[in-house]
């Protein structure tokens, strides 16, 4: 999803923009960078299809100015052991302009920012009822350990590197912060498998703190935390009497939507993100393949002075 640079990311940028002033550095800015990243980290924590491909840009035609991209799943073992296991990959890219400056003479300095998140859960599903329908409640609570790195990739002059002389932009030029993260989540989840329809509906309570480690620079040292709520809605039906690989394709209505609490809550000019979308699966099980069920959904996004769009492919094994 690809969105304007909002005003209120300038609350982010406020802690990441170097000021041009001369080369002598507040005390607490390293530690201010360092809370940062670990705040753009925090948005690749959790699985969440309305943050899992997300753009900011300036409004101009340069490159992005964030880029956040994850991806992940998870399943519960079986009836008899209901054990749940979940698993997050994501990344993120922010490319800050710092603008350095000796009194005389000012310029503006690209960075690059990537960082790469791992989130592990592992749960159990306590069984609430089962319906006329079939369908089954379940309530899913979650214990979650993240870890995760940041290389800042700085490309300067010799003019910065005689200049530099603080710890600032030992951290900037070539830096590594990183970060571990402990949390949990606590899940409502409704499923209904059955020949006409498959009907799926989560919602998802999760918190997260962040805390850095490692950093090559021994004066950065952050934290940050993640909260939200979430929904999501998904149902999937044959189309017709349409078949493909011997087996009927379905169409699938997805919905979700996550608000954003505590230090997200506004953090990049939004409090809650929305997600529609619309597309179809293919059931490959009658063939010795370990992919059981593809999906491609179309998905429109929407938040407050926010919209895009993207496309998701998902798999079940």
């Amino acid at each position: 999803m690809t969105v304007p640079f909002p005003g209120a990311l300038a609350l982010l940028v406020a802690l990441l923009l170097a000021s041009p002033v001369s080369f002598a550095v507040d005390i607490d800015r390293p530690k201010k960078h360092a809370d940062a990243v670990l705040a753009l980290m925090s948005y690749t924590v959790w699985p969440d299809v309305t943050a899992s491909d997300l753009n900011i840009d300036s409004g101009s035609n340069e490159s992005k100015e964030l880029t956040i991209t994850q991806f992940g799943g998870g399943a519960t073992l079986s009836k008899t052991v209901p054990l749940y296991l979940e698993g997050t990959m994501g990344y993120s890219r922010y490319d800050p302009q710092f603008v350095l400056s000796d009194g005389t003479n000012s310029r503006k300095i690209p960075t690059k920012w990537n960082s790469l998140t791992a989130t592990g859960g592992i749960g159990w599903d306590f069984h609430i009822l089962t319906d006329r329908w079939g369908g089954n409640l379940v309530l899913r609570p979650i214990a979650n350990v993240m870890l995760g790195t940041m290389a800042s990739d700085l490309r300067v002059g010799a003019y910065v590197f005689k200049k530099r002389s603080n710890r600032d932009f030992d951290f900037l030029n070539g830096g590594r912060l990183n970060a571990y993260g402990l949390g949990g989540s606590l899940m409502l989840d409704y499923e209904l498998f059955s020949k006409p329809q498959d009907i799926d509906i989560e919602l998802r309570y999760s918190g997260m703190n962040l805390q850095s480690f490692g950093s090559t620079s021994e004066a950065v040292r952050g934290q940050a935390s993640t909260e939200n709520l979430g929904v999501y809605l998904r149902r999937r039906a044959p189309i017709s009497d349409w078949t493909l690989l011997n087996k009927p394709v379905r169409y699938v209505l997805e919905s979700a939507h996550t608000e954003y609490l505590g230090e997200q809550r506004g953090q990049l000019g939004f409090n809650s993100l929305t997600s529609v979308g619309l597309g179809f699966e293919l059931d490959s099980s009658d063939y010795d393949v370990f992919i059981t069920r593809t999906r491609l959904v179309a998905r429109y996004m929407f938040g407050s002075n926010t919209s895009g769009y993207g496309l998701g492919l998902a798999m079940s094994f």
